[in-house]
């Protein structure tokens, strides 16, 4: 049976040592490599006749695990196998949630990568041993998932709104920022508002506390 595997890695030296570990099994054929999560998707639309797709975590535009939410959602049928450096609790959880059927990290021989590709279209859920124990603690002890942060929100912020921002964190009125920053109270007020609006807040304080669980100031 000859499977069709997909890459998914922005590194292309790290993408290199994948497509050469694979070379030495005849029936594996690498249909296409992505650089990021929203490059497979724009590639499976073109062809998703794909068994198993292998999925670097962290790159860029689009990371590993939403790719992977996506893929599950259209294409159900394709096998994902989590191929990556990252072994933090708060990764592992996250791809499993999203739907990967297995994890993987890069360090894995061309034996046991091959093995792996051939467990999971046969309904396995291959992981490497550390991950396994890693997922099986998560699953003994729940309440280590309560420790896991919330899923970041993409919120982008105009440097002039992080500077408002970092104001209002240490309680300065509107005209005292106006002052600092050289622009006129209105100026601030409309820019609070902005900051309001795309942080999904109603308060001075609920916009502070939000931009700093986010990583924003």
């Amino acid at each position: 049976m000859n499977l069709k595997i997909s890459i998914a890695e922005d590194n292309y030296f790290l993408f290199k040592a994948i497509k050469e570990k694979l070379s030495f099994f005849e029936n594996i054929s690498i249909k296409f490599h992505a650089n990021n999560g929203a490059e497979l998707i724009g590639k499976l639309e073109d062809n998703h006749n794909i068994d198993v797709i292998l999925m670097d975590i962290q790159m860029p535009e689009m990371n590993g695990i939403r790719a992977t939410e996506l893929v599950k959602n259209k294409y159900p049928q394709i096998k994902i196998i989590m191929l990556t450096v990252v072994d933090d609790d708060d990764c592992i959880f996250k791809a499993i949630k999203a739907g990967a059927n297995g994890y993987l990290l890069k360090e894995i021989d061309a034996e046991n990568l091959y093995k792996s590709i051939i467990e999971v279209t046969k309904g396995g859920a291959p992981m490497t041993p550390s991950i396994a124990l890693k997922t099986l603690n998560l699953l003994r002890n729940p309440s280590l998932l309560d420790t896991i942060p919330e899923e970041q929100e993409n919120i982008k912020l105009t440097k002039r709104e992080t500077e408002i921002l970092v104001q209002l964190s240490k309680g300065l009125s509107y005209n005292s920022i106006s002052d600092n920053l050289i622009i006129s109270p209105a100026t601030v007020r409309k820019h609070i508002e902005n900051i309001y609006k795309k942080l999904q807040v109603h308060s001075k304080i609920e916009a502070v506390i939000k931009a700093q669980k986010q990583n924003l100031i």
